[in-house]
Formats: C-alpha cells, structure tokens, sequence
C-alpha cells in the first residue's frame, strides 16, 4: 500500500517560484532533450577553442614588454633554437657529434668550441639555431632528427621547438581531474543521505562542465590557465549548488511525493541557490578589473561555468531527481557524517578566550603576508612535479648556468649610434656581451656595419677596383644619392653590409659578373648576411641582443634595465623599447601593485554589499570578513614563514577565490545560529548550528580543499602548480577559522549584530508553561515564578525578592508600562 502524503499549502501553489519550479518539473522530458543538443554540440566545439600559451599576450597595451613584442613578430625574424647538452662525452667526440648536428636539413649552425661556456665537467653544450622560426615544419623535423640521432646518449634538450606544452598540461589536467572525481565520490559518499544521489550529482555536473568546455569558443581564445584549471575548480565552486537541492529534495520527501517534494525544494532552492552564487561571482568580478588582462580572461571564463552550474542544478537536475527518485529512496542510508556537539561546546567555552587570540595571530599574519616575496616570472617556480623539459633545462642550467636575454629595439638606420651603444654597454659588468650588426665581424676584422671606401671594398674581397668603383657609382645613383657621383666616388663610404646585399642584387640581376670563386664567396655571404638581416634589421628598427650576467629579476636587474634606457636615450630620443623576461618581470610588477588593490578592495566590498543584504546588519558582514580575510593574511603568510617564493599571480586569482568562495562557509554558519539563537539558548544554539553546518562545509570545503592540492601537486607548470597549491591552503585555512574561531566571535559580537541591524525585528511573545528559561536580552510582559537575573529596568506588581542595588526605589504607576506584553530572548 502505498504512502499518501498531504497536498503543499494552497497558497504556496500560487507563488512564481512554486509555477517555474512546476513547469521544470513537468516539462523535464523536453528539458533532456535540450541538453542532449547542447551536449552534443559541446562535444564538437570544444575542438573549436583557441588558447594562448603566452602569459605576456595579456600584457596592457601600454607596457613596454606589450609594445616591444608587437614590434619584433612585426619586423623581425626570431628562428627557433636549442640547447642540447651531452654529458659524461669527450671533447673530441664532442666536435663529431657538433659537425654531425650541423648536417641535419634544417640545422642553420651548431656552435660549439672548447670554452668553458660549450665544454665543463666532461659534458658538451651544442648551441644549435634552426632554419626556420620554433613553430614552422622545417625547425620541428630538424628537432625530431636530433632527438633520434642522440637517444642513446645522455642528452638533456632546453627548447621550445617541437615542444607542446598544451598537450603536457592537458594530459595532467586530466590525471587532476581523474583524481579529483574519484576523492569527490568518496566524500559524496560519506556526506549523502542516499547512495542513488551521487549519480544524480555527478550528471549534473557533468554535464554543466561539458557545456562550459563547448561554449568557450564564443569567447574567442582563452588563455592556458582558464583552459586547464576551470573543470576542476568549477567542480569545486559549483558541487555546493547541487547538494544544496538534493538535501531541499530530502527534506520535503519526508512529508510530499517524489514530484510534489521536488517542486517545492526547487522553488525554495532557487533564490537560496542564486544568493549563494552571488558572493563567488562577485569576487570573480573583482579580477575583471585587473590591469592584467588574464584576470578577465579567468573571470570570464569561470564565471560563465557558473552560470551553466547553476542553469544545470535548476533545469537538468529536477528531472534527473524524478528518474532516479524511487532508487533515492530505497539506497537511504544511515548519517555517516557524526556530530560535533564538543566543537560547539569549546565554542561557547571559549568565546573570550579565542578572539583575541585570533586577533593576535591574525595582525602577525597581515605583516607576514606583507613580506611574502613575489616573484614575476616563472622561470625559477618550484614545483613538486616536473616535466621531461623542466628537468632537462634545470640540469643545463647546473653545468652551464642560465642566461638572460634582453633585446633592445632601437630605429633602424644610424649605425655609428648603434655601435657606439653596444660598445658602451658591453663596458658594463652586469652586461656579458652584445650582438648587433654593429659588432658583428664580416672579414678581416671589419664589422658589417664598417663604411667602406671603393677602394677598401676591392681589396678586402680582392675585386678589381674599377668594377667597385661602378658598383659603388650604381648604389649612389640607387640611393640618389648624385652628389657623390658628380664628385668623385674615392672617399664616398659604404656600409660593409649594404655593399655586400647591393652587389649580390646587381649580380643576380645580371648586371655585374663576378669569377667562380668570388661569386661563391658572395653566395655564402649572401645567405649568413640575409638571416642576420632578418633577425637584427627591419626598414625600421635595428634589435641588439644584450646577454645580461644578472638573474631574470630583482631590484639591481629592474634598476640596469633602467640604465640601459640612460644610455639608449643618449643616441636615440625616442622609439626605443627594450624586451624579455626581465622586462616583463618588470612590466607585471608595476601592475601588481594596482591589481592588487582593486581586487582587495573590490572583492571585500562586493561581498559587503551582497552580506548587507542578506543579513540586514552592518556588523554582521564586518564579522564574517574579518575571519575570512584572516584566513587570507595566514594563506600567504607560509611564503615569508618558508622564504619561497609565490608567483604574483597565484595570489591574485587565490585571493579572490578564497574571498568570494570561502565567505559561503561563514554565511552558511551565521544564518543558521541567527535562526536557532531565537529558538534555544545561545549555548545550544552555537553547537547545533556546528552540528546542521558541519556536513555542509566539510563536504563542499574537502571538494575545494582537493582540486586545489591536486593541482599543486600533480601539475608540472609553475603557474598552475602554485595556483592549485595556494587555493588548497587558503580553502583549509578557511575552514578551520570558519569552524573554530567564527562561532566564538558571533557569540561574542551578538551586541554588535543586533545593534547594527537595519530593520526592527518583530519581537514574539514567548511562553514557557514550566521548567527553565534562559533569557539574555529584554523582558517585557509577566513572569510569574523564581528569578535570578540582574534587572536594568522597571517593575510594575507585587515584589518578593533579595534586591542588592544601590538603585532602588518605588515609583508612580504608569499606564503605558502595560501596553505591550513582549518577552525577548
């Protein structure tokens, strides 16, 4: 015989949240189908995304680095290079192997020589430069036949040519998200109420996950990190959404059918729902504003994966429920999560005892925090896993030492400023050389750039002086440059390198003839002159490689950089940019300082506005933010505690995750004990709201708390690795402080709460026929039995009690005293 439940009150049936939940409900078998298109269709534009591997393509528009980048894929041509390293080699197997490499189709040069900079400690370091840039076919073969040629030697490749490292952290994304679905069903299954929910939950997820991978593609390109971390951490944020629903569902099944109890959870769980998701979103927001446009791009990005979370929870997940219901019903299983009644206890014992020591260790945490070293680049980032790339380039750089390149870009065409700027760089100690057309040796200790006489041109390449002085007449004509004709073209000068690509043009248009062996000599000229062309001059710029013997970044490599623009300045005004990874190290600093302050500030007050809101109290959200923000400041105090250093970015995107997601922890404790605080003493009301709280926060807190740590740990990129690692601390952190330091500072800021709060609550009459009543507040109306209570106020009737009071007097009757009958607890 089956179970007869009663009908919902009329008057909910006619509520718009109670008719949209309905039509949800009715209509789920059209809703399944509406997702199968979008799931589909996710399937296949999730090819369609774009992503950006390069940090700095989110550089503002204004910065240097920005600019300077624009400029060199615009006039230059940076081919793709490699270091390989030999270990436990000779010398003179060394040179065989150099010669073998510089064979290989598609090699343009293998360097090496017997300096300690190409052979130390027995191990040999090949300096090869490909024919083509790093992303063209012809660099990627000659990369593949170098690999195969040394694989069975010990050999170590530092190089971005043929090297995906989409596909590397794609295939650990993955193994993260494997994992973390694994921990995320233990949990569910320790937290649910009913085995058949987990499917239900993992569904819904599921499919709002696969929907956000197949709509990013609408926003153009995203960057790698939004790419690789948003599954995970939209799983983590948005599992909340759907257990908040299942639970609504399990409560109204107790007294509703399965239709009825899902109709009504839904319309509860809507706006409960949506005013959670707000304070995630909002701190989202608050990375939009960042100078640094990959804030955007991650706040996009996410924000968009809840939003589809939460369409997921409110239109898949009813009919999902509906399917699954009578397989809910027969997998209840008892509570596993146990109570913490002790927790509440310490609370209220401690309610004293704890703040302040809270305050203490939260102002050490904020002057910690404020030391904690930044760091701007990712090339010295520890992780815990490494890739076959990380762990090669970590050994060259412990033989051989690392190198820093910076590429000063400076208008094209006055070669004596350029020379004299390199010579006057090279002569300082922080510079270790530089490479321009300037100080490139062409023959016979002439520079490319050296103006030649026609007479010292016929000499230096043996041409008969008459041709010259024709080929010398041809480029002034060419040049309109008549004067020098007119005039005689003995002292007329040329530079070495426009010579040289002049006379191969006139040879190969057939205008001049040169002898075999002189025209051989022109060709391989030609071809060395040309790459060095297309890499150091465009029609506008000249770009001068300075190797800097200072590390990637710090104060003394931020203050050379600005040197370096001292000394440009000298010889070129303007049009001068200087580029690499000091100076984007630099460029993200000077950003970070501003980035920061918006999204401190915006994220804390967006919260703010939402927590006004939604508690009517402006002492309440100050409470809550106080705690979370704690939480924050001993986050990033473990940098400082542990000198390591925290990638800037990872505190940006964790500062604003922990503030918009954590805060839900404390809203979750705080609504509760506002609640049952009317209900029970203050005692009870603290441990009840831990024990209804507690399966809540250790269910969605764990989820977080594991993305977060998996990430750390099983990611080989520095960026992610230290994202995951901060989010899995800060999440921790947070939910002690939320468990073991909130609940004393509500019990001890209740004054605070209640005199803050914007609207006059409604004080009900309380009746209590016998036994005990603790009562804290204002007591207004009859009391008829024993009271032992210190009184701030008037008696009105009969008194029969020990008075110790300084303060006591009898006092006229006054009608109003009657007027209402109120007692508050």
């Amino acid at each position: 015989m089956s179970k007869k439940f009663p009908d919902p009150p009329k008057e909910e049936n006619e509520t718009f949240m109670y008719k949209l939940a309905t039509f949800i409900v009715d209509k789920r078998n059209l809703i399944f189908l509406l997702w199968i298109f979008l799931l589909i269709f996710s399937l296949f534009a999730g090819r369609w995304v774009k992503v950006e591997n390069d940090i700095t393509s989110y550089l503002p528009e204004t910065t240097e680095t920005r600019q300077g980048l624009t400029i060199m894929d615009e006039e230059f041509t940076t081919y793709g290079t490699a270091s390989v390293m030999i270990s436990n080699i000779t010398y003179e197997e060394a040179e065989k192997i150099a010669e073998d490499i510089a064979a290989i189709e598609g090699v343009s040069e293998a360097a090496f020589d017997n300096t300690e900079d190409h052979y130390k400690n027995s191990a040999a370091m090949f300096s090869v430069t490909f024919d083509g840039e790093e992303d063209e076919q012809v660099s990627i073969d000659a990369m593949t036949q170098i690999r195969e040629m040394l694989s069975g030697l010990d050999v170590s490749i530092s190089s971005t040519v043929g090297s995906d490292s989409s596909a590397q952290l794609a295939a650990e994304m993955q193994t993260v998200t494997a994992v973390a679905a694994i921990i995320i069903l233990l949990v569910l299954l320790f937290t649910s109420k009913a085995y058949a929910e987990i499917p239900v939950l993992i569904l819904t997820f599921g499919a709002a996950a696969l929907a956000n991978m197949g709509t990013n593609f609408l926003l153009g390109t995203i960057s790698f990190i939004s790419n690789s971390v948003t599954i995970v951490l939209q799983l983590a944020l948005a599992i909340d959404y759907a257990i908040i629903l299942i639970h609504r569902y399990s409560e109204e099944h107790e007294h509703l059918d399965s239709r009825e109890a899902c109709i009504t959870a839904l319309s509860k769980a809507i706006p409960e729902i949506s005013s959670s998701s707000l304070t995630t979103i909002s701190g989202l927001i608050a990375l939009m504003f960042m100078q640094f446009r990959i804030g955007a791009d991650l706040a996009v990005v996410l924000i968009k994966a809840i939003l589809l979370s939460l369409l997921s929870v409110f239109t898949l997940m009813p009919g999902l429920i509906m399917v699954f219901s009578k397989l809910i019903d027969r997998t209840v299983h008892k509570n596993f999560v146990p109570k913490i009644s002790a927790v509440g206890k310490f609370a209220f014992a401690t309610k004293y005892v704890i703040p302040p020591i809270f305050v203490a260790i939260a102002c050490v945490a904020f002057v910690f925090s404020s030391k904690c070293p930044y760091c701007y680049g990712t090339t010295d980032l520890e992780t815990t896993r490494h890739s076959e790339q990380q762990l090669a380039e970590q050994k060259i750089k412990d033989n051989f030492g690392s190198s820093n390149l910076a590429a000063l870009i400076v208008p094209a065409g006055d070669y004596e400023s350029e020379s004299r700027l390199i010579r006057k760089l090279e002569s300082y100690s922080e510079v270790d050389s530089c490479l321009g057309l300037a100080n490139i040796e062409a023959m016979d200790g002439y520079v490319l750039t050296d103006a030649l006489t026609p007479r010292q041109f016929s000499e230096l390449v043996e041409l008969d002086y008459e041709v010259a002085k024709v080929l010398y007449a041809a480029y002034a004509i060419n040049d309109e440059n008549y004067g020098e004709v007119v005039n005689g073209l003995e002292s007329y000068s040329v530079p070495l390198i426009d010579m040289f690509m002049f006379t191969y043009d006139e040879v190969d248009k057939g205008y001049v003839t040169l002898d075999d062996e002189l025209m051989d000599t022109l060709e391989e000229l030609h071809t060395t002159l040309d790459k060095a062309l297309l890499q150091l001059r465009s029609d506008d710029y000249s770009r001068i490689l300075v190797y800097l013997d200072l590390p990637e970044e710090g104060e003394e490599t931020f203050d050379f950089l600005a040197t370096i623009h001292e000394e440009a300045a000298k010889y070129y005004p303007e049009d001068v940019y200087l580029v690499g990874n000091s100076t984007s190290d630099y460029d993200l600093s000077s950003s970070f300082v501003t980035d920061n302050l918006i999204i401190s500030i915006l994220s804390a007050l967006f919260v703010i506005i939402i927590l006004l809101f939604t508690f009517k109290s402006a002492g309440l959200p100050v409470l809550l933010i106080a705690v979370i923000q704690g939480s924050i400041w001993m986050n990033f105090s473990f940098p400082y505690i542990q000198n390591t250093s925290l990638f800037f970015l990872s505190y940006l995107i964790v500062n604003s995750i922990q503030m918009g997601a954590n805060i839900d922890y404390a809203i979750v404790i705080s609504s509760r004990y506002m609640e049952l605080k009317q209900e029970m003493s203050i005692k009870d009301a603290i441990t009840e709201t831990l024990n209804q709280a507690f399966p809540t926060i250790i269910t969605s807190g764990a989820i977080l708390a594991a993305a977060g740590i998996l990430i750390g740990q099983l990611s080989s990129d520095g960026t992610i690795s230290s994202i995951g690692v901060c989010l899995g601390r800060g999440t921790i952190m947070s939910i002690v402080l939320v468990m073991g330091v909130l609940p004393q500072i509500l019990i001890l800021g209740d004054t605070i709460i209640e005199k803050t709060s914007f609207t006059i609550k409604k004080r009900e009459r309380t009746q209590v026929s016998g036994g005990r009543i603790a009562v804290t507040g204002v007591v207004h109306g009859y009391v008829n039995g024993r009271i032992d209570a210190v009184v701030n106020g008037i008696i009105v009737g009969d008194v029969d009690a020990k008075i110790e009071s300084k303060n006591f007097e009898e006092l006229p009757e006054d009608n109003n005293d009657t007027e209402k009958e109120e007692v508050r607890k």
